[in-house]
């Protein structure tokens, strides 16, 4: 099966993640992260199918993060108010996010990709 990959262009991350899948002769289709972010149900089903804390979608060291003040609101904040909050602007989500439907990485590390998308 494909995988889906949501990435932003000009994010260095993004485009190793990409570099990577092409480099390992992986079928991949992108969605521009920012024109097309995935719905909260998208996230919701991300989240349960990552093992990751919720807080690790957000993308911290992103500006927008810290003009909303996120730092703080993150901590006490309901899932469901950060479901609504990733939601709202896919550059408060953290990226790449590369799925297949049942698998789901957040971000870029080499050695998890190869465990994970490795043939």
């Amino acid at each position: 099966m494909a995988l889906t990959m949501y990435w932003y262009p000009k994010c260095g991350t993004c485009r190793k993640a990409k570099k990577w899948l092409e480099d390992h002769g992986i079928d991949f289709r992108e969605i521009h992260i920012v024109e097309n972010p995935p719905s909260k149900e998208e996230l919701k089903s991300f989240y349960e199918k990552s093992g990751l804390e919720l807080k690790k979608f957000f993308n911290t060291s992103g500006q927008k993060y810290r003009q909303l003040g996120l730092k703080e609101k993150v901590k006490t904040a309901t899932d469901e108010e950060l479901f609504d909050l990733l939601a709202s602007d896919g550059m408060l989500i953290k990226r790449p996010i590369v799925t297949d439907g049942e698998k789901v990485t957040v971000g870029f590390k080499e050695e998890e990709f190869e465990k994970i998308w490795g043939n």
